[in-house]
């Protein structure tokens, strides 16, 4: 797939989501940073369904020192995790917007300060070949 420019693009009035990278991990996570530019943190797709929440929250929590960082974590389908994933006080996600329940899910995150997406925002996911070289022109893009 070629690169796109990401544009920020604005949630609400108050939101701003900052150029979104796919992390497949705490390298990747690290590596995103390093910049020092504003970066969307976002999972692998589905990762809240199969490395779970903990994991993300326990990922997000070594870099989340940066304030310039926004941190979603892709739940896909799956309702029951992304309702463990705001238990677990991870409040930005992907759910798939036909999901039952995600009105639910939705409502429960802004309550608590968070937002849920119906897919994935652009991203220069890290594993594809090349991405690390990319990086920086992607941030810079947004």
């Amino acid at each position: 797939m070629p690169l796109a420019l990401n544009p920020v693009k604005r949630l609400n009035a108050s939101m701003i989501l900052h150029p979104a990278v796919t992390i497949h991990g705490l390298a990747h996570a690290r590596a995103a940073i390093a910049p020092g530019l504003a970066v969307t943190l976002l999972s692998a797709p589905g990762a809240g369904l199969y490395a779970g929440c903990l994991w993300w929250r326990a990922v997000i929590d070594r870099v989340a020192d940066e304030s310039r960082v926004i941190s979603i974590l892709d739940c896909a389908d799956g309702a029951g995790q992304a309702m463990a994933a705001l238990r677990a006080g991870v409040c930005n996600l992907v759910l798939w917007r036909e999901t039952p329940g995600w009105e639910s899910v939705a409502g429960i995150a802004a309550a608590r300060g968070g937002f849920v997406l119906s897919g994935a925002p652009p991203s220069l996911d890290l594993a594809e070949p090349g991405a690390a070289r990319r990086l920086d022109a992607w941030l810079r893009a947004g």
